[in-house]
């Protein structure tokens, strides 16, 4: 028996966030997320009226992970956190969002990219399929 499939684009957001907000999530608070200034943007992005977490009945669809990202910057970064030559640990959430393969989703990505506060931003971008019932 064959499964329905559809095709999409994934879009992984690394988007840090204070260590309170972290705490607070991995303590079981969820709500601490909406409240983080950095990443309530970014989802108020991923919400808004595009393409982004599109699953039909379902609009904003968000997987979020929780972790720490480590980086050293160089001598010629100006990182917005930690400081040149040091390893550095960020408090991090990850947003997957997911949208219908081929749809523009240009200007949402654009603005992911102007709202992130890092340097470097981490926003990853890949082609999956998804099952369907």
């Amino acid at each position: 028996m064959s499964v329905a499939r559809r095709r999409v684009t994934v879009v992984k957001v690394h988007c840090p966030v204070a260590p309170e907000t972290l705490a607070a999530m991995l303590a079981g608070d969820g709500g601490a997320l909406e409240r983080d200034p950095t990443a309530a943007t970014m989802l108020g992005i991923i919400r808004a009226d595009n393409a982004l977490g599109d699953f039909g009945l379902y609009h904003g669809v968000t997987e979020i992970g929780l972790g720490w990202e480590s980086f050293t910057p160089t001598a010629d970064a100006e990182p917005t956190l930690g400081a040149a030559g040091a390893t550095a640990l960020s408090p991090t959430v990850i947003l997957k969002t997911y949208a219908p393969a081929g749809a523009d989703i240009d200007d949402a990505l654009a603005a992911l990219m102007a709202a992130h506060p890092w340097e470097v931003p981490v926003v990853e971008l890949t082609e999956a399929e998804l099952l369907l019932r």
